[in-house]
């Protein structure tokens, strides 16, 4: 546990420039701090001790405003900055030396049981107010922007953006199929299919009506 804490420690002060001195870190970091906690939640939660467990997490999440789920699995080095309002759920797994900023959420779709939280590789970059939601794997050294919204697999070595997530590059290579000007309004969108739809409801009325005075004539003439 303490050689753990140590390389959590280490991987701070090497990622984040405003990390001064270990006794900082230890002191000063809500994400330092929440791992803590989870490290001796997720204790007593493998050993089928899951009151104690949770109520060691909800403590965690009080004094940090970070919540970690004690069954959730974290490989050493992350590091969660800033922290406020992270959320990391039941089934999540987080492999080794990750970034994670605040308002990030791997989160499920459901109420569905067994494996439904994300899995994330090794060296991960997470940006601040991403959700990632559903049982889905984020390959290792893969990035993903600030308000992303990720619902699928993320290959390694690729960096995703915008909601929902598209990859703007794999392996150092920037994909020829991103706009970044041209991005498609959801709003504009979705007004021109109202706008669409009230036309076809506009026409079939004054076919309506149209049929209707055409009746009215002929049992007039009858």
């Amino acid at each position: 546990m303490f050689k753990r804490l140590r390389y959590d420690i280490k991987a701070i002060r090497e990622r984040d420039p405003a990390a001064r001195s270990n006794a900082e870190v230890f002191f000063c970091y809500p994400g330092l701090r929440a791992l803590m906690y989870h490290r001796v939640a997720n204790f007593f939660y493998r050993h089928n001790h899951k009151l104690i467990a949770r109520m060691i997490s909800n403590r965690g999440r009080r004094k940090t405003g970070i919540e970690i789920h004690p069954a959730a699995k974290i490989g050493k080095g992350l590091l969660i900055d800033h922290g406020m309002g992270v959320v990391i759920g039941e089934t999540a797994e987080i492999g080794d030396n990750c970034t994670i900023y605040h308002g990030v959420t791997l989160g499920g779709t459901g109420k569905e049981s067994g494996k439904r939280h994300p899995t994330i590789g090794n060296n991960v970059f997470i940006g601040a107010h991403s959700l990632l939601l559903g049982s889905f794997t984020v390959g290792d050294n893969s990035k993903i922007a600030a308000g992303s919204v990720v619902l699928q697999d993320i290959p390694p070595n690729c960096t995703a953006v915008g909601s929902p997530a598209r990859i703007v590059k794999q392996d150092g290579v920037r994909l020829d199929n991103f706009d970044n000007v041209h991005i498609p309004d959801p709003v504009s969108q979705e007004m021109c299919r109202l706008r669409i739809r009230l036309d076809r409801m506009e026409k079939q009325l004054k076919e309506n009506d149209s049929s209707n005075i055409n009746d009215t004539d002929s049992q007039e003439k009858n």
